[in-house]
């Protein structure tokens, strides 16, 4: 096996091995398994254009091309022209794609089920660090710096994975490093013999404009060390840094940072992203069991968190303040002793799947038990996992008020506080106007706040003829509230949002509440709460009372006992009365309220539920954002072939180009022709040897290209240009060089045959010194470090140096 097939067959296997990080965050795992034969493809192409020989870049290139047709053939074949070659309608399935598998990463806890989205991203992700290794080490010969991609490879493994990768797969993903460097050691002793250090010798230029300096090789071999070590060093801190693997609503993480001792703050967008997908499976999943000792558990809603937020796009989880749990929590915001309350307790296990960072409990909780790292919010009084912390396994018990307020009390509580009118009443100035024009409509004639609450409340769930469906697309815009009220199907993500919204525009405090319905009673006298119980509702500010639970999705849930009644006595308004039901799993068809006893609901005798997911309703469509990044994407695929076509180009132009008149000009205006035409004659396959003078030169390439008449004499009129310049006392100028660089192209493309000449224009062999000028300035750099790292070295001895004693 030659050097090269060695080093490509280990620069596979470190990709592998540092992939296999990635394993224990899905199941299946036979993602992998198309990932090992993609990444070998690639590498198959490698060798191919490598043995030709193709140019360098045109060797990754061809690599690029293969790997998008790979993931164009497995995730858009039906989008694809003939099944096989991508068009823009393949580009917008992998946007659609990549999308999902990002929402998907947010919902599902490790290990995450084996989608579309998510396998793309995996296999995609390791084919680009698959052709990035095997560019680097292979095609490019530089395998220290290969060491970058496998790094982020694992990183973002261990990251994903909440800190709980194991040390084998690091010490794996080092190992094919280590390998990939050994490899890589020996192919180039097997060449060059051992190499020595030394001082380097600066590297010289002849009239060819080729290297012929001896420290090009040193410098790598230096700076791959360097590589290596920093990478390794990296791999060891990086993954602390990444967020974990966790998951939206039911799966999800938020932010959360502090020492443990107070302070700290909690910062997260809103944690349920897109529940709907993952709700509307036909198999329910239990999350959590509880035991109380409440008599009746249809208003023992478990909250999670509330989003308080709204931007026009979605409802979000602000930037809040957190602290250590005290052993009682403060008592509820606004809340008087003359409100009826009754303290419940209530034990509570989470699933082992079951993993966020958010704790559900009753609200409001009032003490909490519970072992582990946690901090207090108290603003959303909502309790955050610390540093990894999340309630995976967790068994905690909870006290909670269950608040009773009376129509009375709700009708006549007075004006909050003007500070929280204006944190909780925003609405964007881009929300449609029909919103507030249609919650003025609905509550016209209503003489308090809460009776405007209520009929909100019974328009969206008995008069307003709205259906509930969990088919709906969620959207992602602020015309998804307006597309709501006049189509007026959907789920609870669409009803608690917009009637918060609109319960802003009347001036009454409002946020989103997320969590749990009641779950379903079990023979051992238990509550099972499961995916289908996960559910959004209102909570509107009464002053006296605190935040108070609404609840407008039909079907789902009951509605509060404070809003069934006729409105308090002496009011001019009657408003209707929502018909209740208990915590049930609602129907996948469009129902109200009556559609389902609650007896059969429990039983589960009303066909296949599915519950709605907590996510902010939002337009459908792709957004500006991403039809740009598509269009920027697919420009990029496809000037990337066109690169070295436009570098030669601005090359050859710069090197004929020059003016003046001074003999500076005279010799760079000689100098540049001569290049050009040693460029051009590579290009058509005659490769440069810079062993000969210039006359030899231009006879070389006469012979070799073919050429007579004007092309022939033009190379030879430019060759002893070269030699004035070089060699006369005083260099005379030559004028017409740029002309016969001209006639040498043509004539050097009439003799070659049609593929050369395509070669010459868009893959031409000479725009390797691109990659040799990188190579140069990145050695000029870390010689230059070093010999600055020893001078600071040396002044800082100095400063230490102890002085000598001296008599007189």
């Amino acid at each position: 096996m030659s050097g090269r097939a060695r080093l490509a067959l280990c620069a596979f296997a470190a990709t592998m091995m540092a992939a296999g990080a990635l394993l224990p965050l899905v199941d299946p795992a036979t993602w992998f398994v198309q990932a090992a034969f993609m990444v070998a493809v690639l590498a198959g192409v490698g060798a191919l254009g490598r043995r030709v020989p193709l140019a360098r870049t045109l060797t990754v290139a061809l690599q690029a091309v293969a790997g998008l047709l790979m993931l164009t053939v497995v995730f858009a074949s039906e989008q694809a022209l003939f099944g096989l070659l991508p068009g823009p309608d393949v580009f917008l399935r992998f946007g659609e794609l990549l999308n999902q598998g990002g929402e998907e990463v947010a919902r599902y806890s490790v290990p995450a089920p084996s989608t579309n989205g998510i396998r793309l991203m995996l296999v995609g992700g390791v084919l680009v660090i698959g052709l990035a290794v095997d560019a680097l080490a292979v095609t490019f010969r530089s395998a220290a710096p290969a060491g970058l991609p496998l790094l982020a490879l694992y990183s973002v493994a261990a990251g994903l994975s909440g800190g709980d990768a194991s040390w084998l797969w690091f010490l794996l993903a080092a190992s094919g490093y280590l390998l990939l460097l050994l490899a890589e050691g020996r192919d180039r002793l097997s060449q060059w013999g051992r190499v020595f250090g030394g001082a380097p010798r600066a590297p010289g230029r002849t009239a060819g404009g080729m290297d012929t300096g001896g420290g090009s090789t040193a410098a790598p071999v230096r700076s791959g060390h360097r590589i290596g070590v920093m990478a390794l060093g990296i791999a060891l801190v990086v993954p602390a840094a990444l967020p974990s693997l966790n998951g939206g609503l039911l799966n999800g993480t938020g932010a959360g940072s502090g020492s443990g001792l107070g302070g700290g703050t909690i910062s997260a967008v809103n944690p349920l992203v897109s529940l709907q997908d993952n709700l509307n499976q036909p198999e329910d999943r239990e999350a959590l069991r509880y035991r109380t000792n409440a008599e009746n558990t249809q208003n023992l809603y478990l909250r999670i968190m509330a989003l308080d937020d709204f931007d026009g796009t979605a409802w979000r989880f602000s930037q809040r303040s957190v602290e250590d749990v005290p052993n009682r929590l403060p008592g509820p915001p606004g809340l008087r002793a003359d409100v009826s309350t009754t303290e419940i307790k209530t034990s509570i296990s989470a699933a082992g799947w079951y993993r966020q960072n958010y704790l559900p409990m009753p609200y409001p909780a009032s003490e909490v038990d519970i072992e582990g790292r946690w901090r207090f919010e108290p603003s959303g009084r909502t309790l955050v996992g610390d540093r990894g912390e999340t309630t995976r396994g967790a068994q905690y018990q909870v006290t909670s008020l269950l608040v009773e307020p009376t129509r009375e009390q709700l009708a006549a509580a007075p004006r909050p506080p003007a500070s929280l009118v204006r944190e909780y009443t925003k609405v964007p100035d881009v929300l449609p106007e029909e919103v507030e024009a249609t919650a003025r409509e609905v509550t016209e004639g209503a003489a308090n706040d809460y009776e405007r609450a209520v009929r909100l409340q019974d328009w969206f769930a008995v008069d307003g003829g709205f259906t509930y469906d969990t088919q709906v697309a969620s959207g992602t815009g602020v015309s998804a509230i307006s597309r709501f009220l006049r189509e007026k199907e959907g789920f609870c993500v669409h009803f608690s949002f917009s009637m918060a919204a609109m319960a802003r525009t009347l001036g009454i405090p409002a946020r989103v509440a997320v969590g749990f319905t009641p779950g379903t009673p079990q023979s051992d006298g238990t509550m099972s709460v499961g995916l289908r119980d996960a559910h959004a509702w209102p909570e509107l500010y009464f002053e006296g009372v605190g935040w108070t639970r609404f609840e407008p999705t039909p079907s789902r849930g009951s509605a509060p006992d404070y809003t069934i009644p006729e409105a308090p006595s002496g009011d001019a308004s009657d408003p209707a009365q929502p018909e209740t039901s208990e915590s049930s799993a609602p129907t996948s068809q469009p129902s109200t309220s009556d559609s389902c006893p609650p007896q059969d609901a429990r039983i589960g005798e009303c066909g296949t539920t599915a519950p709605a997911g907590a996510l902010p309703p939002t337009d459908s469509g792709t957004s500006a954002g991403t039809v740009a990044a598509i269009t920027l994407g697919v420009l990029a695929v496809l000037l990337l072939p066109l690169l070295p076509l436009l570098w030669r180009t601005r090359i050859r132009a710069r090197r004929l180009g020059s003016g003046g008149r001074t003999p500076a000009d005279a010799t760079a205006r000689a100098l540049g022709a001569w290049r050009e035409i040693i460029d051009t004659a590579w290009d058509h396959g005659i490769r440069p040897d810079e062993s000969r003078t210039p006359r030899k030169t231009a006879a070389r390439i006469v012979r070799l290209g073919r050429l007579e008449g004007d092309a022939a004499d033009a190379v030879h009129r430019v060759a002893r240009a070269v030699e004035l310049v070089l060699y006369a006392p005083e260099p005379r100028p030559v004028t017409g060089l740029a002309d016969d660089a001209q006639r040498v192209r043509v004539g050097l493309g009439d003799a070659a045959g049609r593929w050369t000449r395509q070669r010459a224009l868009f893959l031409p062999r000479s725009s390797v010194r691109v990659m040799w000028g990188l190579g140069e300035r990145w050695a000029a750099v870390t010689d230059r470090w070093g010999v600055r790292r020893l001078e600071l070295g040396r002044r800082w001895a100095a400063l230490f140096r102890r002085p000598s004693r001296q008599r007189g």
